[in-house]
């Protein structure tokens, strides 16, 4: 098995085994020079690399090729061509030219700009990503060459989220090398950003989730009441994996290593129905795009195994929701992790001024992290016990708070703690190697041995703008230090006072306890630490001055693009609360209050019955739910017009802003008061007269 896992590895991706084995030596050098220093690809290569290309697709059976990109609906898009060309014989040839290879023009008009075209103006182009492999998708449509792409407009902004993170993939490394030359790494051309995204999902039964709208129409549940039994006994966490879905997780194994992404961890996670798969890193824009395909694949396949994946980040309230633990380091060419402190960081002058920077870098930024981690989703998961709170601090650990104590009080670093070994206290086991730190499950930004895990990441998201906001911030403060580095005419003095100063003034933002605690919530508010609560408090900080400066000074997002990012986030959040608002409306109105009136109709019938059958019956437990359930039915009816009304008002308003805004503080209240008496409801209601499949169905019957 395991030699056949290493032929099946990566054999649907054009990758660089694959390019040496094909292409012409001079023309792999080409392409190579391309990918490591960024030098222009002349049409020349391009054109003996995309024959390359299509040979080695259409020998797999492909007929088509797609621009694979990722407009900013935060899902991707593609137009398929096929490879044929009329000869005019009657016949065709199979041709892939460079140009196409480079350059795509899907229509622009349809998708998300925030006011950067006009919706008549349709052009738009891609342009190929050669650093992120094309690789190759089988479904019912036949087999498609898939190439990865950027996406912008006519007048050349940024219509996607890729072209911004390639961006500032180049503005960190430009930063990181100038810092490195001065600790003597001339070997350093370039730096990259290593991502590994976990992701959280949760596998529910298809012909289930097909009766309900709620699920369809907005991946979560908008009424339930909790089984008996929910995560209590957290006997669902690492448990044993059922096997409809072990078969489910065998083959998106299997899609997943075909298409290069390593898909390395599988695991049940504390919620019932709710399970986590891990990949092995990969720098930041490969990385986005094997989250995409992890995703996809995770759909697709669930699909053919009768059931549905949810990844909202709360499909299910009452149970914990997902997210997406971001694992973000910093790797040179050369291969080294720059973020590894080794075994005495205390010692590692070069590890504490890039940790210095981070530190510097997320304080004084924090309100860009939170927004970047912003969606509709997450404002139900974040602040709970759960997830990590929506107070951007972060985690260091005993070790490194302790070198950092020792820096700011004594201006010097003389020791670091150590892990010493773990004994378990029976004979016949091992004694273990113990780590200097334990981890920190509460921090939503915690330093993890030689990388920072960024756990407020949404589960449905791309992570294409976590990272993108971790490499602006990072590059800046590096940017900082090297302007001072390059004018100092003592570089050992200087690199000291930047990590004694950086730590002593952005410390605040260092914080290794109980991250669910209300106590931290006052104390993180004495240190000045914003806590950003939900989406559309947090879309703001991507227009401040501070913001506007920070990404046009490293060319990552222009003011033009970052307004109309801001715009596309509120439109987004209104939509998507608009959307639930109506199908709430909808059940209610055509499922529940129908149900329940069936049911007070068969109580009422009861009670008449038994009365008529023995005059001085005791009818008094009809009676009594009938007047409880009558109650309840008066109150979901108020609620069910007040939702109508506040959503209707809320479609009112012309301006995005005001819209999310009214949507946030009322539609979203009103959605909730009219849940509350139809989950009152369920629990009295005959299940045989419910209309839809209760959490318990869901969650514990696949």
């Amino acid at each position: 098995m395991s030699e056949k896992l290493t032929d099946l590895f990566g054999s649907d991706v054009f990758n660089e085994a694959t390019m040496i084995e094909r292409l012409p030596k001079k023309t792999y050098a080409a392409l190579k020079r391309t990918l490591e220093n960024g030098e222009d690809l002349d049409p020349a290569v391009a054109d003996v690399v995309a024959n390359a290309m299509k040979d080695w697709a259409v020998e797999r059976g492909a007929t088509h090729y797609t621009h694979w990109f990722q407009p900013l609906t935060g899902i991707t898009a593609e137009k398929h061509d096929s490879f044929i060309n009329p000869t005019g014989d009657g016949k065709v040839l199979l041709e892939f030219s460079g140009k196409e290879l480079i350059k795509g023009e899907p229509d622009a008009s349809s998708f998300p700009s925030g006011g950067l075209r006009a919706t008549f103006e349709a052009r738009g182009y891609t342009a190929w990503d050669c650093t992120s492999p094309a690789f190759l998708r089988e479904d019912a449509a036949g087999v498609t060459l898939c190439i990865p792409t950027a996406f912008c407009s006519y007048t050349g902004e940024a219509l996607d989220n890729k072209t911004p993170l390639l961006r500032s993939m180049e503005a960190i490394s430009t930063q990181a090398v100038r810092v490195l030359k001065f600790f003597g790494h001339d070997d350093v051309k370039s730096v990259s950003a290593s991502v590994g995204p976990e992701q959280e999902y949760f596998i529910v039964d298809r012909e289930k989730y097909l009766k309900r709208d709620d699920l369809i129409f907005t991946g979560r549940t908008l009424f339930g009441a909790m089984p008996p039994k929910g995560q209590e006994l957290e006997d669902h966490y690492f448990g044993s994996i059922k096997e409809r879905i072990a078969s489910y997780m065998k083959e998106i194994n299997i899609e997943l290593w075909k298409l290069g992404v390593s898909s390395k961890t599988q695991h049940n996670e504390v919620a019932p129905a709710q399970h986590e798969l891990a990949p092995i890193y990969d720098s930041a824009n490969v990385a986005t795009d094997r989250n995409q395909l992890v995703m996809d694949t995770m759909r697709k396949v669930a699909n053919r195994h009768g059931l549905a994946c949810l990844l909202h980040e709360k499909p299910f309230a009452g149970v914990n929701g997902s997210g997406k633990h971001n694992n973000w380091s910093l790797v040179t060419n050369t291969g080294k992790n720059i973020l590894d402190p080794g075994n005495t960081p205390h010692e590692n002058v070069q590890f504490l001024l890039f940790l210095a920077a981070v530190v510097k870098a997320v304080d004084i930024h924090a309100d860009l992290l939170r927004v970047s981690a912003a969606n509709p989703g997450n404002d139900h998961r974040l602040g709970a016990n759960e997830a990590p709170p929506a107070i951007i601090s972060i985690f260091l650990g005993d070790q490194l708070q302790d070198v950092v104590t020792q820096l700011v009080e004594n201006g010097e670093a003389t020791n670091s703690k150590e892990g010493g070994k773990l004994r378990i206290g029976v004979t016949t086991l091992p004694s273990l190697p113990k780590d200097a730190t334990d981890r920190n499950r509460t921090s939503p930004f915690a330093f993890t041995g030689n990388k920072f895990e960024f756990r407020m990441v949404a589960s449905s998201a791309s992570i294409a703008s976590p990272n993108t906001i971790l490499n602006a911030i990072t590059a800046d403060v590096l940017c900082e230090f090297a302007d001072v580095l390059e004018k100092s005419s003592d570089v050992e003095v200087a690199i000291q006072d930047l990590i004694i100063n950086a730590l002593k003034e952005h410390k605040k933002v260092i914080f290794n306890g109980n991250g669910y605690a209300e106590e931290w919530i006052a104390e993180a508010a004495k240190r000045g630490l914003p806590n950003i609560k939900s989406m559309v408090e947090s879309i703001p900080a991507l227009v401040t001055d501070k913001a506007i400066k920070l990404f046009e000074k490293h060319k990552i997002l222009s003011s033009v693009e970052l307004h109309s990012r801001a715009e596309i986030m509120y439109e987004s959040y209104a939509k998507a609360i608009n959307i639930e608002a109506r199908t709430a409306i909808s059940m209610a109105s055509v499922k529940f209050i129908p149900a329940v009136i069936s049911y007070t109709k068969n109580l009422a019938d009861s009670i008449n019955a038994v009365k008529t059958a023995v005059a001085d019956a005791d009818v008094s437990v009809q009676t009594s739910l009938l007047k409880e359930t009558s109650t309840l039915l008066v109150k979901a009816q108020a609620a069910l017009k007040a939702l109508i009304i506040a959503t209707e008002k809320a479609n009112a308003f012309e301006e995005a802003t005001e819209s999310a805004k009214y949507f946030r503080d009322v539609v979203v209240p009103a959605m909730s008061n009219l849940r509350a008496p139809i989950d009152a409801l369920e629990v009295i209601v005959d299940k045989k007269l419910w209309p839809v499949p209760t959490y318990g169905d869901l969650l514990f019957e696949v």
